[in-house]
């Protein structure tokens, strides 16, 4: 980086290359959650039942090239969706970047340190189940805020 340049992720997410965007992910696993949405209300209730690709131990997804290829109705998040999703989590890096906000302090990017987000408490790890162990969704809603 030339002295005095942006770093990459305060620049507008427009502006972002291929590999910036993926690399502003924090690796927090949270997108990776299944959700309930209520059909009436169209409001979204987060779970703790994490899609079955999901690593609980790492917050990394097993097979994140061919993941659609398991999962075919998995998201792939883009500039053009992230104003829609409102269901992102408040920490989510492409969340704060769409609103103009500094990454917090744990992610890897300011701190250099990958594991800083499962430190902090804002990832997955802990508190999750698989897919495959977790039976009804209504049995897994969270009640804190991811």
């Amino acid at each position: 980086m030339a002295r005095g340049a942006q770093p990459f992720w305060e620049a507008p997410l427009a502006s972002l290359d291929a590999g910036q965007w993926e690399a502003l992910c924090d690796g927090c696993g949270k997108c990776c959650l299944h959700k309930l949405e209520d059909e009436d209300s169209g409001r979204i209730y987060p779970t703790n039942v994490a899609c079955r690709l999901l690593d609980l131990t790492t917050a990394r997804c097993g097979d994140y090239k061919h993941r659609r290829r398991h999962v075919p109705d998995c998201l792939t998040l883009t500039r053009a969706k992230v104003d829609d999703l409102i269901w992102l989590p408040q920490t989510c890096a492409y969340r704060l970047r769409a609103e103009g906000e500094p990454l917090p302090e744990w992610h890897y990017l300011v701190c250099g340190d990958r594991d800083a987000v499962h430190r902090s408490g804002e990832s997955i790890v802990g508190w999750t189940v698989g897919e495959d162990v977790a039976g009804p969704l209504e049995n897994h809603l969270v009640k804190r805020v991811v």
